[in-house]
């Protein structure tokens, strides 16, 4: 048994005959009697109290902690009572994630993790606590989806611990913890009819960006921070180098998300709509600072740019130019006076890309050229989110057989 155990209520006496006898303490009787020490890993005495008649008890707890140490399970004491929001403040400052992710982080666990979880010990945390915040969360958040954001930050975080020896493993991780399961939806594609519909509503200088959407599947902030020198005109290709996004308020250029750089393929037709854009509206020189509010500016001449020529802010083209052209195609209700349109993610200009992806799929493109073409870091990912789009084998066999017996 590693360490050792102090009975604080007797004392051994040198005798004068040089004998020890066995006397009382000062603290007889009063507060823990036995304390059990050891030396941990890093070389200092830890100890634990315990009551009267509970020598076993301390004994037992040298053992597990022996066997802790000896199997690389041993968690520090005073690591674990750090709280859940001590440790979170802590880890979510270093994460080497952009800015916003880190703030997105933050916001979760601050709403929804710390008003619940926020005072407990981390080396106190067991599954049966997971499920308690889980079943206070549903009653918050009735968004599956958005419950299971928070869940994977959570989740994540009890990861960090582990590894930095806080908690022998992720509660989270139990079999009988269940991550919320958002209902799946499908992608449902606008038809060429509704696109057209949409684009048409849109003021004239913003018309050409369902052009870029639905015809290059780029993503908003991609169309919005597109600049003259990533159009290939002779070439065919659209170079995917930076987007517009906003950090902390502010406006900068930055990579594509996940930092996926790509080449997508211009079709005619998109080149004849951004070349007559270009006459019509002529590209703007913006400066913007580079990936961070206080990184080196950088000057661009884009091709779109709000009626003030000064680059397009997502939440006012959403909310006064988007919706109206949306509702004007029947996608959404048309907001009554004075009133803000409802909240509808399947119709904001995403869209756009799921009908890129529908048309490239339709004509028999295959899923890792679409993956690469939409950015994407998995074409698993973009293969259960497209595969009820793909045509059926069965469809393509009938139209092999057809083909082959119509030549001969």
């Amino acid at each position: 048994m590693a360490g050792h155990i102090q009975d604080r209520w007797y004392k051994d006496e040198k005798q004068e005959d040089g004998t020890t006898k066995r006397v009382k303490t000062d603290r007889h009787s009063t507060g823990l009697r036995y304390r059990a020490r050891y030396v941990g890993p890093d070389g200092t005495e830890k100890s634990k109290s315990f009551p009267d008649k509970q020598k076993r008890l301390a004994e037992q707890w040298l053992i597990r902690t022996a066997a802790d140490m000896a199997s690389g399970q041993y968690i520090d004491p005073r690591a674990g009572r750090i709280t859940f929001q001590q440790y979170a403040e802590r880890w979510v400052g270093t994460l080497t994630t952009d800015d916003n992710s880190r703030a997105a982080a933050e916001r979760r666990l601050r709403l929804h993790a710390y008003p619940y979880v926020g005072t407990r010990p981390m080396g106190s945390f067991q599954p049966g606590h997971i499920r308690t915040w889980l079943s206070r969360l549903e009653e918050e958040v009735p968004a599956a989806s958005h419950r299971l954001i928070i869940y994977g930050t959570v989740s994540s975080l009890f990861n960090a611990a582990v590894d930095d020896g806080l908690l022998p493993k992720n509660p989270c991780h139990a079999r009988s913890v269940k991550a919320p399961q958002p209902a799946p939806k499908r992608v449902v594609p606008w038809t060429m009819a509704q696109v057209r519909t949409v684009r048409a509503s849109l003021p004239e200088h913003l018309r050409a960006t369902v052009d870029v959407g639905a015809g290059c599947g780029l993503r908003q902030g991609e169309i919005f921070g597109l600049p003259v020198d990533a159009v290939d005109f002779d070439g065919g290709w659209i170079a995917v180098r930076q987007q517009l996004k906003r950090i902390r308020g502010k406006f900068v250029f930055a990579p594509p998300k996940r930092g996926k750089l790509r080449d997508v393929p211009l079709p005619t037709v998109v080149a004849h709509a951004l070349k007559t854009h270009m006459e019509d509206f002529p590209p703007v020189e913006i400066s913007l600072p580079w990936v961070k509010p206080d990184g080196p500016l950088v000057t661009k001449r884009l091709f779109f740019t709000g009626s003030s020529g000064s680059y397009l802010r997502a939440s006012n083209f959403d909310d006064h130019k988007w919706k109206p052209a949306v509702a004007a195609a029947g996608l959404i209700p048309q907001a009554a006076k004075g009133e803000r349109y409802e909240s509808a993610r399947e119709h904001g200009m995403h869209a756009l890309r799921h009908f890129y992806a529908s048309v490239l799929l339709d004509a028999g493109e295959n899923i890792r050229a679409l993956s690469q073409y939409l950015g994407h870091s998995d074409p698993g990912f973009t293969l259960r989110v497209y595969t009820h789009l793909m045509p059926s084998s069965e469809g393509r066999t009938r139209k092999a057989v057809d083909a082959a017996f119509g030549s001969a």
